[in-house]
């Protein structure tokens, strides 16, 4: 395992994206540019673990395992981290929702071996709770607008849609999001699983793994 990240407090919304043409003007007049660091687009597979009985989910908590690929780059452009998040510790509600942004704390710690990692999981009784894919590119606005220091755009094309999460201070969060062309009631603080879920109701089929159809998910 490498170095971890030290316990961080996650602030983020999610907005749903209907005009993928329309959001990207919207970003370019923001003037967002892709994240070099980031990689640009990369797809994502991310396991959630938990105990048979759920008790991570009824806490509030997740144990997660992520292999990110850019897109280009194939098994030299992997990484994958492991990512522990839980509610709050004192204010807002079980979602981890504190005023109009979710708000969690989380660790997050990069692996050399996420099979590995998953079997010593399912060695102490876990399970594979859910599993669900995406590609996401990140953007970052320039060091020359301030009140934008810490935010991170990143926009998420999933088999259920795609959305926009703005990550970081709330006040740089809610000037973005208006900037996009947003307002609050767009703000959405749930997650992947819960929207999943919603769109398997619409749909009245029965859920299961939130994944792409093969011929849509070429990533490595």
């Amino acid at each position: 395992m490498r170095a971890s990240k030290k316990m961080a407090q996650e602030t983020e919304i999610k907005l749903r994206i209907t005009n993928l043409a329309a959001f990207r003007r919207a970003l370019a007049k923001l003037g967002a540019r892709s994240a070099a660091r980031a990689g640009g687009r990369v797809h994502e597979l991310n396991v959630v673990f938990d105990t048979p009985a759920n008790q991570l989910k009824q806490r509030g908590q997740l144990l997660r395992i992520r292999t990110e690929t850019r897109a280009a780059a194939g098994k030299k452009g992997r990484r994958v981290l492991l990512t522990f998040k839980l509610p709050i510790a004192s204010g807002g509600d079980d979602r981890g929702s504190r005023g109009a942004h979710k708000v969690r704390e989380e660790i997050e710690l990069r692996v050399s071996d996420g099979q590995a990692l998953a079997r010593i999981f399912e060695g102490l009784g876990m399970r594979t709770w859910f599993r669900y894919e995406k590609f996401r590119t990140t953007y970052r606005l320039s060091s020359a607008q301030r009140w934008a220091k810490g935010l991170l755009i990143e926009l998420d094309e999933t088999p259920v849609g795609t959305f926009v999460e703005l990550e970081g201070p709330g006040d740089a969060i809610d000037r973005a999001a208006q900037a996009l062309g947003f307002t609050q009631r767009d703000y959405i603080v749930t997650n992947y699983f819960v929207l999943y879920l919603e769109e398997c109701r619409r749909q009245g089929r029965e859920p299961g793994d939130m994944l792409f159809a093969k011929e849509n998910s070429a990533h490595a």
